[in-house]
């Protein structure tokens, strides 16, 4: 009956660890709007949402995205992202956006602005939309 107690114990620990994504250090429940790639205003509309359990979505230019991101902050690791199948003329900026997105590998929130980065020197600069 002890050993079943323990095990019992060790699973609720287990489970109680919760979201230490960037999306519990500042990030969730906000709407994050791309301003700048690599330092350069960026064109065209891309917003970021972290939800819980590491989903993220967002609308690049043209169409909706989805995916996950379940790395501990500071890390950030985009996985799963798949998205809507519209055409428009801005989806060259799209295909920028998304694949800048995927190579991102560390976050950081300070108040309204979020900042994804490399360490090839890339960076997203994000605002939060009021």
């Amino acid at each position: 009956m002890r050993i079943f107690l323990a095990v019992l114990a060790l699973l609720a620990l287990v489970n109680c660890r919760g979201d230490e994504t960037v999306a519990q250090y500042g990030g969730a429940d906000i709407e994050w709007k791309l301003i700048t790639l690599n330092g350069d205003p960026f064109p065209a509309r891309a917003t970021l949402q972290l939800g819980p359990d590491g989903k993220i979505t967002g609308q690049a230019s043209c169409n909706r995205y989805f995916g996950t991101q379940t790395a501990p902050y500071p890390w950030f690791s985009v996985k799963n992202v798949g998205a809507t199948r519209l055409a428009c003329p801005a989806l060259d900026q799209e295909t920028i956006y998304l694949t800048a997105l995927s190579e991102m590998t560390l976050s950081e929130v300070a108040g309204d602005t979020l900042i994804l980065s490399n360490d090839a020197g890339r960076e997203m600069l994000f605002k939060a939309i009021q």
